[in-house]
């Protein structure tokens, strides 16, 4: 059974898909997931936005009935580690600022600004864009690579501050973890898996689909700082 997934739920998938035999996910950049779903690759299970997988879903690649919000990923920020060894703080899911008016000042004072393909990064540039800094900011602002993590722009010296799914940041060599996203500057993203169009066995991705939304799999994804829909 084949499954295609962003970056953002790698990690966490490779985890609850380990003990169910035969069933394979592969994660790339969330906009090159979708263009393959979209072109009508053979897959079982799609794992992306609830955004993208509404897209899908219309344009009848994905069965609807079968969208499942599986989690949410809070936007997190990183800057480089001085000893190149990933740092986690010990409450990553705390915010990094306390509010907005000091994220803006932390952007303001970098000298590049990681950020990410996908969700995230569109929610960041519209953000941006509200609070008037996009020409300030202007080439500022790097885009990492689809695929391409921020983590590695930071610990590359491409950037001084990245932001980026948190699940993407943590345990990732050379940054570290200052925390999410402040509340009056969130960005959340609700990740979901549906049933593909195209799949042999629509009923078994369906049952694989229940157990990774099932209550029974709720602390793996809190370890691998998720929350819950």
């Amino acid at each position: 059974m084949r499954g295609i997934s962003s970056m953002a739920t790698r990690r966490l998938l490779e985890t609850l898909t380990e003990p169910l035999p035969g069933v394979e996910v592969e994660s790339i950049g969330g906009v090159d997931a979708e263009k393959r779903v979209a072109s009508g690759e053979e897959l079982d299970l799609v794992f992306l936005s609830s955004a993208a997988l509404g897209r899908l879903a219309g344009a009848g690649h994905v069965d609807a009935a079968t969208v499942t919000p599986l989690v949410v990923s809070q936007v997190a920020v990183c800057a480089p580690a001085d000893d190149g060894d990933p740092v986690r703080s010990e409450r990553p899911t705390d915010p990094a600022f306390p509010d907005a008016a000091a994220l803006r000042f932390a952007l303001l004072g970098a000298r590049r600004i990681g950020y990410s393909t996908g969700p995230s990064g569109t929610a960041l540039k519209a953000m941006i864009e509200d609070w008037g800094l996009t020409d300030e900011l202007g080439d500022r602002l790097v885009q990492a690579r689809p695929g391409v993590p921020v983590a590695l722009l930071v610990a590359d010296g491409e950037a001084d501050l990245g932001l980026q799914q948190l699940s993407e940041l943590v345990g990732q060599p050379g940054i570290r973890v200052l925390g999410v996203l402040p509340p009056d500057a969130a960005i959340d993203t609700v990740f979901s898996g549906a049933v593909a169009t195209t799949s042999s066995d629509p009923a078994g991705a369906a049952d694989v689909l229940a157990f990774l939304a099932s209550d029974a799999v709720a602390p793996t994804k809190a370890e691998h700082c998720f929350g819950t829909p």
